[in-house]
């Protein structure tokens, strides 16, 4: 399981990274809620242990911008001091999915992100529209004009990276990682797949909807 943990507390932090790594998970860290929405623009995750009091941004307007900016629907678990009924008021209304108070037993903090892992992303977040271009999460299609698009699983995870980085740029490097992981596949693969992805979308818009950053990527324009 690959997990985001968004803590400001330095022991809190490796204690929570320490025990879930001996557990085999891939741990990556974010001390304050600018940090981590810059590193979920790259990455994607299985599950999110959010803390609500931190500087510059905090939990709450966090996971706000998560679904609501960044349209990401990965589970999250806030874990804060805060126990006030009104917090955790706040916390779901912003969108998260799960709420435990510090102090905690590290086993229930593993129980509870297994349990949300299994549960898988929340269907409930708003599509994503560039234009009449729409990605419907909970369906995970996407459609233009509200007609499905009928794509390869390939081109289907190309448009997915551009509408959800929409309006910035998507770099050959993290194409290529949703892609395919780890292997590197032949130099052309990527290309050809992005091309007949611009030749699918041309002929159901009757326009070009992606766009190249020559040195840079790929990107949606309307």
């Amino acid at each position: 399981m690959k997990i985001l943990i968004v803590e400001d507390n330095l022991q809190v932090m490796e204690t929570l990274c320490d025990y879930l790594m001996l557990d085999g998970h891939i741990v990556e860290c974010a001390y304050d809620g600018k940090a981590a929405l810059s590193l979920l623009g790259a990455v994607r995750f299985d599950v999110i242990i959010m803390d609500i009091m931190m500087p510059r941004l905090n939990g709450i307007e966090t996971v706000a911008a998560i679904r609501q900016t960044l349209h990401l629907s990965t589970p999250i678990l806030f874990l804060t001091a805060k126990d006030a009924i009104s917090d955790k008021l706040d916390a779901f209304n912003a969108g998260g999915d799960d709420y435990l108070v510090k102090p905690f037993d590290m086993k229930e903090l593993e129980l509870r992100v297994t349990a949300l892992s299994k549960r898988g992303e929340r269907i409930d977040v708003t599509p994503i529209r560039v234009g009449e271009l729409s990605f419907i999460a909970h369906k995970d299609h996407f459609t233009y004009a509200e007609s499905i698009l009928k794509l390869s699983p390939k081109q289907h995870l190309i448009l997915k990276e551009l509408i959800t980085a929409y309006p910035a740029t998507v770099s050959r490097e993290r194409m290529t990682e949703a892609l395919w992981g780890d292997e590197s596949p032949d130099s052309d693969a990527l290309r050809s797949h992005v091309y007949s992805l611009r030749s699918h979308l041309k002929k159901v818009a009757g326009k070009d909807l992606l766009g190249t950053a020559y040195g840079k990527g790929f990107n949606l324009v309307l």
